[in-house]
């Protein structure tokens, strides 16, 4: 590290930056920080400076970012996310009184089954917290060291990430979804059903892909997709009212059947359950508010756990 450099840097350029690079507006970017214009465009020129590049062109009436530019946009969040961390850190947690934002990347299934019992147990332990639930997407995943630097942590079930802390929270099964007037489908599809019939399909991907339907191709059934999706959520009301098939985990696929027009069915195969767990940095291991909120991670998946009964199929 370059201590006599870090020493020269005026730390707020980085709120400048950030609100230049989102913006890609000085006054709207002034505007977001709480200053002047004049203050703003003294600041990026300061930046053009520092990075030798114009960060921001004209073209046309609108500024867009340069190559640096487009590399520094994540950095930058990032960075301020960590110096905000830094700040926030404490020699102890006390939830009953903590005002803290927890941050925790999780699919739109994971929103919706473990988010209902976290937020349950937040607000009743520590009223003043605010959880943020930001929706996975395959790049965080193929960055995921830069991820969770920025983040609290990232709801995942095992099979796709290692050599992270991790720790165990629920285990949901997997079942078939077909619409409820599909004849096609008996009362429970067979592996030729699920060759031949078209279906609906969820992160297809290298690093983003539903660990059923991998296994499914192990066994040398390819699905014959029509509609890739990146929601959980969408898809029962994608296969609804269509000869369309998919697979879905168990607990969401039931409680969604009846809006959604949906018959939940066993697989034909012997699929592996799905194992959900919460993975993070090691910067946080030793964080008490981060110990805080695994605990209650741990506490919300015994919650599913109990409320589900391990969505067994």
């Amino acid at each position: 590290m370059d201590v006599a450099r870090l020493r020269n840097l005026d730390l707020n350029l980085l709120l400048a930056l950030d609100a230049l690079l989102e913006e890609r507006n000085v006054s709207r970017a002034a505007h977001r920080v709480g200053v002047s214009q004049p203050s703003m465009s003294a600041a990026l020129a300061r930046l053009r400076r520092h990075f030798g590049d114009e960060l921001l062109q004209r073209s046309g009436n609108r500024y867009h970012h340069t190559a640096l530019a487009a590399q520094l946009a994540g950095r930058t969040k990032a960075a301020l996310v960590g110096v905000q961390r830094v700040f926030d850190a404490a020699p102890d947690f006390d939830p009953a009184v903590a005002e803290r934002e927890f941050t925790l990347i999780v699919s739109d299934y994971g929103a919706a089954v473990l988010g209902e019992h976290l937020a349950e147990l937040v607000a009743r332990q520590a009223p003043k917290v605010r959880l943020r639930f930001e929706y996975n997407v395959p790049q965080a995943v193929d960055n995921i060291e830069d991820t969770l630097r920025a983040v609290d942590g990232i709801v995942m079930p095992h099979g796709i990430l290692s050599d992270l802390p991790t720790i165990d929270l629920y285990e949901d099964s997997w079942s078939c979804v077909v619409s409820e007037d599909n004849d096609v489908v008996g009362d429970a599809p067979t592996l030729d059903d699920l060759a031949n019939l078209p279906w609906v399909a969820t992160y297809r991907g290298p690093t983003a892909y539903t660990p059923a339907v991998r296994q499914l191709q192990m066994l040398g059934i390819e699905p014959n997709v029509h509609i890739v999706v990146e929601s959980f959520l969408a898809v029962p009301f994608l296969v609804s009212g269509t000869s369309r098939v998919a697979v879905l985990q168990t607990s969401l696929a039931r409680r969604l059947a009846v809006a959604a027009g949906i018959r939940v069915l066993p697989c034909p195969w012997g699929v592996v359950p799905l194992k959900e767990a919460f993975w993070w940095h090691p910067l946080y291991d030793t964080d008490p508010a981060h110990t805080w909120l695994r605990g209650a991670l741990t506490d919300a998946g015994r919650a599913v756990t109990d409320h589900y009964g391990c969505a067994r199929s």
